[in-house]
């Protein structure tokens, strides 16, 4: 299976006055326009998906909404709260391992810390991996019978600027 990871695009700040629950801070208009940058870059690699699973949470429901609609598969677009839910990822492999059919490709669009200690616990076995990765930006995975631990081999990580640059 190739698994991609999205990092939802840049939202309001955390402790905004207008927003002061954190899970219903929506993105910035930078963040809009960035995330349709790279929803369209998504596009011009070519990348399709079986299924799109996205954290509930406003910042990214609303970048999993937008790279749906870019793909035009917004019917297999999917909320799951563990994707907002800390140290959720044996929960969360055990509901990707559970997706039937199982699919070929998946995206998943969370937030940070979340997905790259679930990058690492599928690369290494351990949750703890220096890895920067930006908001908006994307990483692919090729996985061999998915668990948690290593089952997992970096495709590549690519930056959002990166993906712009394609649309």
């Amino acid at each position: 299976m190739k698994l991609y990871l999205l990092r939802h695009g840049v939202a309001v700040e955390r402790g905004s006055p207008d927003h002061p629950d954190d899970g219903d801070r929506p993105l910035t208009n930078e963040g809009r326009d960035k995330v349709a940058q790279v929803a369209m870059g998504m596009k011009r690699l070519g990348l399709t998906f079986d299924i799109i699973l996205s954290s509930p949470l406003r910042r990214a429901r609303e970048t999993a909404e937008m790279v749906a609609a870019a793909l035009e598969a917004t019917r297999r677009l999917r909320f799951i709260p563990s994707l907002a839910e800390e140290d959720a990822h044996p929960g969360l492999v055990r509901e990707i391992a559970a997706l039937r059919p199982p699919p070929e490709c998946l995206l998943l669009v969370g937030h940070e810390p979340n997905l790259s200690e679930l990058m690492a616990l599928l690369l290494t076995g351990e949750t703890t991996l220096p890895i920067h990765f930006k908001k908006a930006g994307l990483a692919c995975l090729s996985v061999n019978g998915i668990e948690a631990g290593p089952c997992a081999m970096l495709e590549w990580l690519l930056a959002p600027k990166q993906l712009r640059l394609l649309a």
